[in-house]
């Protein structure tokens, strides 16, 4: 047969929710299913995938959506969806309070269409069965240390001391990541001591304050000290190189799923699985593409050298061409933008192509056609995209094969709908990486 046909052979076609089975069926009794996208501004990436993850909570009992966006901000969702107290009755709300750059990747209507759908959900569930949405990434140091003073002095006051001693450490460099990454360059001293010793104290009265407290909020609190330590070394790393920080984020968000799935419920006695959203080049296993030679590792490799392949899966998405919402540059207003056809020779163009319509691929267990361990140019676009570029960049060379274990194929995409344009006051976080 020729590549066409071995690709046809594979491809389903996609068109509603139920075309879905074959992907359903090879999830099985996964407890882990990462989704990813091919960029943070396009409509279909993530219908396609919350129309998933609705089946995977509906009929596989998965408790928890994780993301690729801020813990502080998401646990405000968290809240809403969980129709926890004084929390927002629409989710929208919580949604459209996001303040960091870029905003459109969580506050926007196919989010927001998600999350309403998740708290009608939970509004029939016991407490203990409700399904939560949280955030993985590192960036909100500031946020996420001005949030836990404020929780300590109301709920553990004993440990507002070594709080106010990891604030202190932070404040003198005005909430700036560049400033307090160059400081930690050329300066003996850093902040790393004192947010360890934060981290500690909290972990060490656990117990007994768990059973004093909401354990939820308890854990929440927690989170943020966590993410304060690891975001303290992000900075550092930056200086040293991308590699470096890229690995200590892609940690981060795998420790943060560990401590979520140990943490279970809120009675801590039901096993949970978990689905993540983030972006391919994160939820894709980074062994499969240059990513490895660059000496970094990523989200899709640690679940699976941490859960075992038979217990994660990875599940990729991409475009031929389309519309995406994107910013010109690091921290510029964003835009509709147009997406060329895929470049020859690449994944997306292979599929078009062979099948010329969106479609399914899962990937066989066994042994595999040539197209599937090749390695082909894969589109990825962050959220700085200079369509310009296309013919030099904006491809990770992929074995399809290795990287996914499935793969979803859009023919034409269109950019998704913010809730807000950005915004003059938000904040724009300093970081080595476009997705």
């Amino acid at each position: 047969m020729s590549t066409h046909d071995d690709v046809r052979t594979l491809a389903r076609p996609l068109r509603t929710g139920r075309d879905l089975d074959p992907l359903i069926e090879r999830i099985g009794d996964a407890r882990i299913v990462a989704v990813g996208e091919a960029s943070h501004g396009t409509h279909e990436y993530y219908a396609w995938r919350s129309a998933l993850t609705r089946r995977l909570i509906e009929e596989r009992g998965f408790g928890l959506v994780a993301v690729e966006g801020d813990w502080p901000d998401c646990y405000r969702v968290n809240r809403s969806v969980r129709l926890r107290p004084d929390a927002e009755q629409d989710p929208r709300d919580a949604l459209d309070a996001f303040a960091r750059w870029p905003t459109w990747m969580w506050a926007n209507d196919d989010v927001v269409d998600f999350c309403r759908w998740l708290r009608g959900v939970n509004a029939t569930r016991p407490e203990e069965r409700r399904v939560g949405f949280y955030g993985l990434d590192v960036y909100s140091v500031w946020d996420s240390m001005h949030t836990l003073v404020g929780w300590l002095r109301v709920h553990e006051p004993q440990h507002v001391d070594a709080a106010t001693r990891a604030l202190s450490c932070f404040e003198p460099f005005g909430e700036d990541g560049a400033e307090y990454a160059f400081a930690s360059r050329f300066a003996p001293a850093s902040c790393e001591q004192a947010a360890v010793d934060l981290l500690r104290s909290l972990c060490a009265g656990r117990g007994a304050a768990e059973a004093a407290t909401d354990r939820e909020a308890r854990f929440a609190a927690e989170q943020n000290a966590a993410v304060v330590v690891d975001a303290e070394r992000y900075y550092r790393a930056m200086i040293r190189g991308s590699a470096e920080s890229w690995n200590v984020r892609d940690v981060h968000m795998v420790d943060t799923l560990d401590r979520l799935l140990a943490h279970g419920g809120d009675d801590g006695a039901h096993p949970v699985k978990a689905v993540l959203w983030e972006h391919n080049t994160h939820v894709g296993d980074a062994r499969a593409t240059d990513m490895a030679g660059a000496g970094m590792t990523n989200v899709g490799q640690l679940l699976r050298e941490r859960h075992g392949t038979d217990d994660v899966v990875l599940v990729g998405l991409g475009g031929y061409r389309g519309g995406v919402i994107a910013g010109s540059r690091w921290g510029a207003q964003m835009a509709p933008m147009p997406v060329p056809p895929a470049r020859p020779g690449s994944l997306e163009a292979l599929l078009h192509d062979a099948v010329g319509q969106d479609a399914l691929v899962v990937v066989p267990r066994g042994e595999q056609p040539d197209w599937l361990t090749r390695r082909l140019d894969h589109r990825a676009i962050g959220v700085v995209y200079r369509p310009e570029r296309e013919r030099r960049g904006n491809y990770v060379p992929t074995v399809l094969g290795r990287r996914y274990d499935a793969f979803l194929h859009i023919e034409e995409t269109t950019p998704l709908h913010p809730l807000h344009l950005e915004r003059a006051e938000e904040h724009v976080p300093l970081t080595s990486e476009a997705f």
